[in-house]
């Protein structure tokens, strides 16, 4: 793998974002360095779950380029890799680098994933031989992965954690708690769920072979890609050592997987049948166990669902939700007896009638479903204005969101009060400049004009549930024009309902909330 150092102000670290028509030119540059000649063309990939952005680079190669600001998981993704390859095993390599880790090239595995190889089967119930082969071809891997995987490997560069453990099930299930069931507005007591998560805990966590197991922790058909007729796999970066069973969960109960019973029940033969390559396998003992790891798996993917649907607004995940309560409900037919109360719950939640199951429904009966789902659920998010008044001098703000968008007013035009002696040491927040800009009529004037564009913005954001928007005002400063211009919309935006102003004077390091998001 090639390291590409990138010119100083390229080089990016945790706190500064890009968007993503920056982020394609430093990857275009890092592919320069790294093949000698230019890119035939850059194509950014949808963002899925991931803040992670994907984008191909056409050319002789054709590489895929990835931009992640996490750079901790970059260096898990780095070297588990590097470790899978090392033991022969399908995984993309990681061809260049830049200095900061920010930025990487990766082998291209071609557009299908074992997701859209399946599609037809996924729709219709029946899977082709084609599509089983695939199937089979695949979960025999998995132990492959599991067991050689694990061996050698140094769990200590795992990120975030290295071992499957008590709070990483917490975690899981209080995301599930406040990003789903609590949403559906069911009454329920904490103590009593608290208690049965406590046990879950214990169940999940006891039976561990001795062997040690990599839990890739999102092995599903989408990080799946197939190449040449066979399984490659894509986004371990998230794997820890763990049970294995986790994983058998996820692929075999994947929601829109949509497998029958039948073909589920070959899929753990097969994968059971390849496990013994590196243990012993009591199949009835081993059954009873996964279980309890398909329960988990879907409370876990339910608060992914609720999280990354109704507050990110991620349509994918939204429109996955009834194949997770479908999995549910099918669990739910043989009780667990060691989680009562949390299975009351569950049995109440999935009987919800905006639950119902949509098998013979339109689409757009489909989509107002998801309508209705919506507001029970969880109320509306606030719409994040966010306000930032800075220097030119020292380059545009840089807006963190993943989609961007938003106004830059350049207040450079205006009267500037810096130009005299006796307003230097104060700032757009003080009463002499505010006095100053105030008796300026252009200052009126343009002021209106920055309204009537942000009003307008604000209140079709509003209705279309967007959460995010940007505004930034810009002088040669960033002390007088820029801060007073950036006070007077934050302290209008703050007074009106569902909205939350950020308000940053970046050249003065000041930076506060103003809250007022009542539903509107």
């Amino acid at each position: 793998m090639k390291m590409i150092s990138l010119p100083k102000d390229e080089r990016m670290t945790t706190h500064t974002a890009i968007d993503n028509t920056q982020a394609a030119g430093r990857l275009a540059r890092l592919y320069a360095e790294y093949t000698g000649h230019t890119s035939e063309g850059v194509t950014a990939f949808p963002l899925s779950g991931s803040n992670r952005r994907y984008f191909r680079l056409q050319g002789t190669p054709t590489l895929i380029g990835v931009y992640g600001t996490q750079i901790e998981e970059n260096h898990a993704f780095f070297y588990i890799g590097a470790h899978f390859r090392e033991k022969g095993l399908p995984v993309p390599g990681v061809v260049a680098r830049s200095a900061d880790d920010t930025l990487y090239l990766q082998e291209d595995l071609g557009d299908t994933s074992l997701f859209d190889a399946i599609s037809a089967g996924r729709a219709t119930g029946q899977f082709s031989e084609e599509e089983k082969r695939l199937l089979h071809k695949t979960i025999r891997l998995l132990p492959v992965l599991q067991y050689a995987g694990a061996e050698g490997m140094d769990f200590s560069r795992c990120f975030p954690i290295a071992r499957f453990d008590k709070r990483d099930i917490l975690w899981d299930l209080n995301y599930f708690k406040y990003c789903f069931l609590k949403g559906t507005g069911i009454d329920f007591r904490e103590d009593l769920l608290e208690d049965d998560f406590r046990q879950m805990v214990k169940v999940l966590l006891h039976g561990d072979t001795p062997r040690p197991s990599f839990m890739y922790r999102d092995f599903q058909s989408r990080n799946v890609m197939i190449k040449d007729g066979e399984p490659w796999f894509i986004d371990f970066q998230g794997g820890r050592q763990g049970p294995a069973c986790y994983d058998v969960a996820s692929f075999l109960w994947q929601a829109k997987a949509h497998f029958p019973d039948a073909l589920r029940r070959e899929l753990l033969q097969s994968y059971m049948d390849a496990l013994r390559v590196y243990l012993p396998v009591d199949e009835a003992r081993y059954k009873a166990r996964l279980r309890h790891f398909v329960l988990f798996r879907t409370l876990q993917v339910l608060g992914a669902y609720g999280f990354r649907g109704y507050y990110e607004r991620k349509p994918h995940f939204l429109e996955s939700i009834p194949f997770a309560m479908e999995n549910l409900r099918s669990l739910l037919e043989e009780p667990f007896p060691e989680y009562p109360y949390l299975c009351n719950l569950l049995q109440r939640m999935a009987g919800m009638e905006r639950f119902a199951p949509d098998k013979h429904i339109s689409e757009e009966t489909k989509e107002m479903k998801i309508k209705e789902m919506r507001p029970a659920l969880t109320a509306q998010p606030p719409l994040v204005v966010s306000i930032t008044s800075f220097s030119y001098k020292r380059g545009l703000p840089v807006d963190t969101s993943e989609h961007g968008g938003g106004f830059i007013f350049d207040c450079r035009a205006l009267h500037n009060p810096g130009r005299y002696a006796r307003y230097r040491h104060y700032s757009g927040k003080d009463e002499p400049v505010v006095r100053f800009l105030e008796t300026e009529s252009e200052v009126a004037s343009f002021l209106e004009h920055v309204y009537a564009l942000v009003d307008a913005a604000t209140q079709r954001y509003l209705s279309r549930g967007f959460t995010y928007l940007s505004v930034g005002f810009g002088c040669t400063g960033g002390q007088h024009r820029s801060v007073y211009c950036a006070e007077q919309l934050a302290a209008r935006l703050s007074r009106q309902p569902g909205i939350q102003v950020t308000l940053l004077h970046r050249e003065r390091a000041s930076w506060q909330t103003l809250d007022n998001t009542a539903t509107p």
